[in-house]
């Protein structure tokens, strides 16, 4: 297998570096574990692990690999064993602020071409948890598609009527409705999957994306855990993000359920997810509005006369208040990160020169 098979693409071969080149593999990671990553060349599949100096310079979760990302790595012991150096540079990035208090990005997966968001037509579907989704992804600048799963459970007018209400916010956004069950609209969803590209699953647990992941693959690689019936939620099935190499050549990365969507640095994700909102700040009396209390603000004007729903216009208060609180806590800890390290830099050098 060639590494363009694995998806890299001229955009990757443009911005290697020739001297790493010469020195080190390039491989994708296609798999990662708290401890280790597994890596892929083309040829075998390696357990890798990263190198001193990485570790000792990353100033953050950001400086880590994850999985889609492509690396320059040293094979040892008859490629049984790799280390990896340096990450190449990213397309994408695909990230969302940890579930915790703590202020920080936790990476979902690297160089991811189209995202794939499944809502399940059932107790899950949530068109305020949607649009946290496409902030994410639009922030990245990926290319989303909706997918509407567990069909079967609803006639095919309800189906429709769904679709309808996403398309009512979101005109341009493609959807597909399918079930796991039946196999309806499967196809459709294979139709998509273009060889060489990578694509990704995004969704809350018991969505199905696991078992849609199966279906695709032809097989039952992975295991799928059922609904609770206590309250209709998903247990997690998927534990880590691995890439899966699909029948027709395009990649697949499976993520863990996500219960909670939180984002920050994310103004272009907003203003392409809420558009019908940016183009009216656009006409406001203040350049700065925020669209709270403002006299002659264009975004209140049109709440007020139906124009914009009071669950989008509350939301999208919600996530730009939570971003700019995170944006502002996430600095300041950069900042106080960045004073450490040089101060225990220095530390290590002059211990270094005692000795």
């Amino acid at each position: 297998m060639q590494l363009e098979e694995l998806g890299f693409s001229h955009w990757f071969q443009e911005r290697m570096n020739t001297k790493n080149v010469s020195d080190y593999q390039i491989a994708r990671v296609i798999s990662v574990t708290k401890k280790s990553y597994i890596i892929r060349n083309g040829k075998n599949d390696v357990i890798a692990k990263l190198t001193g100096k990485l570790i000792f310079s990353a100033e953050s979760k950001l400086d880590y690999p994850t999985v889609g990302d492509w690396v320059y790595a040293q094979y040892y012991d008859d490629d049984a064993l790799a280390i990896i150096h340096k990450i190449l540079p990213r397309k994408t990035i695909l990230k969302r602020k940890t579930s915790d208090k703590r202020i920080k990005f936790q990476l979902l997966a690297a160089n991811i071409d189209t995202a794939f968001i499944i809502q399940s037509l059932d107790a899950n579907y949530n068109i305020r948890r949607l649009e946290r989704y496409l902030v994410m992804i639009n922030t990245a600048n990926i290319r989303p598609i909706v997918l509407l799963s567990k069909s079967d459970l609803l006639s095919p007018d309800d189906v429709e009527e769904k679709q309808a209400g996403i398309h009512k916010l979101m005109p341009s956004i493609q959807i597909v409705a399918f079930s796991n069950k039946s196999n309806f609209g499967l196809q459709q969803i294979i139709a998509l999957l273009v060889p060489k590209e990578t694509y990704c699953l995004l969704g809350s647990s018991g969505v199905g994306k696991t078992t849609l992941l199966n279906n695709l693959l032809g097989k039952a690689q992975f295991d799928t855990q059922p609904i609770r019936e206590k309250d209709g939620k998903g247990r997690h099935t998927t534990t880590r993000r691995q890439l899966n190499l699909l029948q027709n050549g395009a990649m697949l990365i499976d993520t863990p359920g996500i219960r909670e969507i939180g984002n920050f640095g994310i103004e272009s994700g907003i203003n392409d997810t809420f558009d019908e909102i940016a183009e009216l700040s656009k006409q406001c009396r203040y350049n700065n509005c925020s669209h709270t209390q403002e006299k002659d603000c264009a975004v209140l004007i049109a709440l007020q006369n139906g124009t914009i729903s009071p669950e989008r216009y509350q939301n999208y208060e919600k996530m730009n208040k939570e971003s700019a609180y995170s944006e502002m806590s996430y600095s300041k800890k950069r900042r106080k990160d960045k004073a450490f390290g040089k101060f225990y830099k220095s530390v290590m050098k002059d211990k270094a020169k005692q000795e």
